[in-house]
C-alpha cells in the first residue's frame, strides 16, 4: 500500500513539474534559429563596447553597467517580402505574449510601434527586450542579458549618458534600417 501512495505521489508530483513547463518557444531560441538566417541583420555586442571612454562614466553608471552583460540586435528589414514580415513578426509577437514575459511599456499601433518587455523580478531583471515594429520598414528586437538588472537604475543612467560618450558604430549596420 506505502509503495503504491509512493508511486501516484511520484506521478503527480511529476506531472505538475512537467505541466508547469513552459513548452512555448523562446526568444533565445528564435534568435538562434535565424543566426544563419540572412534575411536578418544581427548584431551581437558587449555593453563594454558602447562606451567610447567608459572612464567618463559615474560610478553609479559603472555599476548599472556591470548588471548588462551583452546586447542582441536582430532586425528584419522590409523588402517586398510582406509574406515573410508578417510571417515573422507573428512568430516574435507570439513569443512575447507568453506569459513570462512582462510588459514594462507598450505604445504605437499595431503598424508601428514599440513594446517593452522583460523577464525576471521587479527589481532584479534578468532580460530586457524592446520590439519595435513598422510595418513599411521592418522590425527590430534589442535584447539586454544581464544579472539582477534595475529598471530604474537603467533609465536614470540612460538619462545622464553623455551622447559623446556612447560608441554607435557597432549598430550602424540597423540605424540604417531604422
Amino acid at each position: 500500500m506505502v509503495t503504491i501512495v509512493k508511486f501516484i505521489t511520484g506521478l503527480l508530483l511529476g506531472g505538475l513539474l512537467f505541466a508547469s513547463c513552459n513548452s512555448g518557444p523562446s526568444l533565445q531560441e528564435y534568435l538562434v534559429d535565424k543566426q544563419e538566417d540572412n534575411n536578418f541583420v544581427k548584431v551581437d555586442l558587449a555593453t563594454s563596447l558602447l562606451y567610447a571612454e567608459e572612464d567618463k562614466l559615474s560610478p553609479e553608471q559603472k555599476e548599472v553597467l556591470k548588471t548588462v552583460k551583452k546586447i542582441n540586435v536582430v532586425a528584419y528589414p522590409m523588402k517586398d517580402n510582406e509574406v515573410e514580415y508578417t510571417a515573422e513578426r507573428t512568430k516574435i509577437l507570439d513569443i512575447l505574449s507568453q506569459e513570462r514575459y512582462q510588459t514594462l511599456m507598450k505604445m504605437g499601433s499595431n503598424k508601428k510601434g514599440v513594446t517593452l518587455k522583460y523577464l525576471g523580478e521587479d527589481d532584479a531583471i534578468d532580460e530586457v527586450i524592446i520590439f519595435g515594429n513598422d510595418s513599411e520598414r521592418g522590425f527590430i528586437v534589442f535584447r539586454l542579458l544581464g544579472k539582477d538588472m534595475n529598471p530604474g537604475d537603467m533609465i536614470r543612467m540612460v538619462e545622464t549618458m553623455d551622447t559623446d560618450n556612447v560608441n554607435l558604430s557597432a549598430l550602424a549596420g540597423i540605424e540604417a534600417l531604422f
